[in-house]
């Protein structure tokens, strides 16, 4: 039928088939691997505009306060009630969560319901004439602020004790956490830099739902390490450990 040098040869290219597919399932995790780095960059960048958007892109701050901010509520104005957090608060649950009550009452709903929603609707979401910020983002911006919403929110009731404020961290794994990635701009007692305005055993006992999206995604318009690569479980450490900080007196 053939000669054996043919027979080589098919031989041959069917290694180099075999050889080929069965390094594809290393190089198909490759690129899920560089997807999924890629989606968590979005998912940060999505958390610092949740934060403020208008620091992110470098916007002016708005000056006048959000249309749909309550007329009632005249603890905020100007560009706070701007900042997605405002309404829908830290925790993400709005006038469900911790926003229930005190100066950032709105009565308006949080965004858990969204969770797994396809990015393109909540994209539609946020584009719409209540929210006003067409023009103002771009379709990147939306997109990562959609992303956040829909594969960024993490299930705070497991991280911090509602009732108590306690996050269920393992102080001394946060302590080394903090005293090699964020000792050195925040300092050992937690009240650098200065216009922190307090301490962050103050802010991280205050509102710790605040402080969990900010040790996960960073400041906005500062160079703060984001540690949403990493388990949650990081930033529920790091946050045990600043409830253990000197709070301001």
């Amino acid at each position: 039928m053939f000669g054996l040098t043919g027979w080589r040869k098919r031989v041959s290219g069917a290694i180099i088939v075999v050889t080929a597919l069965a390094g594809l399932p290393s190089m198909i995790n490759a690129v899920n691997a560089a997807e999924d780095e890629m989606d968590i960059v979005s998912i940060v960048r999505g958390g610092l505009l949740y934060d403020k958007w208008y620091k992110v892109i470098k916007a002016p701050d708005p000056e006048e306060t959000h249309a749909v901010w309550p007329a009632s509520n005249t603890n905020k104005s100007g560009a706070t009630p701007h900042s997605c957090k405002s309404c829908h608060g830290w925790d993400m649950m709005g006038v469900d969560g911790a926003y229930s009550s005190g100066s950032y009452l709105t009565g308006i709903k949080g965004l858990t319901g969204m969770i797994g929603m396809p990015i393109p609707d909540v994209m539609a979401i946020i584009k719409d004439d209540m929210h006003g910020y067409v023009g103002m983002m771009d379709e990147a911006d939306f997109y990562d602020l959609a992303n956040f919403v829909s594969n960024g929110q993490i299930d705070m009731d497991a991280v911090i004790d509602r009732e108590t404020k306690a996050a269920n961290g393992d102080v001394a794994q946060g302590g080394a956490y903090y005293g090699t990635v964020c000792a050195n701009c925040h300092g050992v007692d937690g009240d650098l830099p200065k216009d922190m305005g307090t301490t962050l055993g103050t802010l991280s006992n205050a509102n710790p739902w605040e402080i969990i999206q900010k040790i996960l995604n960073g400041q906005p318009a500062e160079e703060m390490p984001a540690m949403r690569a990493f388990d949650v479980q990081v930033s529920t450490d790091i946050l045990a450990y600043l409830q253990t900080l000197p709070e301001a007196e």
